[in-house]
């Protein structure tokens, strides 16, 4: 994992700290990603200084699995982390209060590999699937499935370099991939079957402590503002400019194509919809990694979104 600091220069006293609850803490949010389209607001907000201009301390740890991602955030190491909605409730059922404070930006894609023949997603029917179980990856394929009446064995491969290669190399039928790498693999032969844009699933999302909401608020508030401003960039600005900058982050060399070549502009953080949420909680509990059920309002905290 690549650990990067992006840090603000605030000369404030501390009693001026102390006193003014619209100022960010001194200690720096600990925030964990992982190579996907979703992390790209946050890496320019750190590269493009927003984070700064709102004087608030960010130290980012890139992740390649969200197998890392979580014992990091279980050893206390993170106070957020771009994860999903199923990631929050298996949490909290173990005791780890995690909120789900805004949505993401994220496309997923479920691509066949370059030679298997398979083309269509009713040919998909029986044949295997490379995904993380009991994440959104098996949500989203789940959800595929059954709107297509068709059945997929399971290969778990948690780490994602490895999964990419695994398709290209022929050894998986399929694979359900966020972008970027879902275009690099199609640029590399793979045939995409499906997104999740198409069947209407969005269920990523950020997640903060419940103690860092209650002692980090206005930082979690202007990590949303120089988001929001990263995603104002991104929107008016030639991908050619900062897809370089991407690279240093694990992201593959055809992100600049990718970007280049996106129809729909980026969102501003914003919630996650209660349907969505409900969807996702049914089959949480459908997959027994929780016992009892966890309300939309237990759950969320959207009242850091545009402070």
């Amino acid at each position: 994992m690549l650990a990067l600091a992006a840090c603000s220069n605030t000369n404030e006293s501390v009693e001026n700290s102390e006193t003014s609850s619209s100022e960010s803490s001194n200690e720096p949010l600990r925030f964990g990603t992982l190579p996907a389209e979703s992390a790209i607001p946050i890496i320019l907000a750190k590269e493009n200084g927003y984070f700064e201009d709102e004087q608030v301390a960010v130290d980012i740890t890139a992740f390649n699995s969200p197998n890392d991602r979580n014992a990091a955030a279980q050893s206390g190491e993170l106070d957020g982390m771009i994860a999903d909605v199923m990631t929050a409730l298996s949490f909290r059922e173990g005791g780890i209060d995690l909120t789900i404070t805004s949505d993401i930006n994220e496309e997923f894609k479920l691509l066949s590999s370059p030679d298997s023949g398979i083309t269509d997603i009713k040919q998909l029917d029986g044949e295997n699937v490379s995904l993380i179980p009991k994440l959104l990856l098996e949500y989203i394929m789940d959800e595929i499935a059954a709107e297509n009446k068709i059945g997929y064995e399971v290969v778990s491969i948690p780490s994602i370099p490895a999964r990419y290669e695994a398709l290209l190399e022929n050894q998986i039928d399929s694979v359900i991939f966020t972008e970027p790498q879902a275009t690099a693999l199609k640029v590399n032969g793979a045939h995409v079957l499906a997104s999740s844009s198409e069947y209407g699933i969005k269920g990523g999302t950020i997640l903060f402590s419940a103690e860092s909401i209650e002692e980090k608020t206005d930082d979690i508030a202007a990590f949303y503002r120089a988001y929001d401003k990263a995603v104002e960039y991104i929107n008016s600005t030639d991908p050619a400019e900062y897809s370089t900058v991407l690279n240093e982050y694990n992201f593959p060399k055809e992100m600049g194509d990718y970007l280049s070549n996106k129809e729909d502009g980026y969102t501003k953080a914003t919630t996650v919809t209660e349907e969505q949420y409900n969807s996702i909680e049914e089959w949480t509990k459908e997959k027994e990694m929780i016992s009892k059920e966890y309300t939309y309002e237990e759950l969320t905290d959207f009242s850091m979104l545009n402070k």
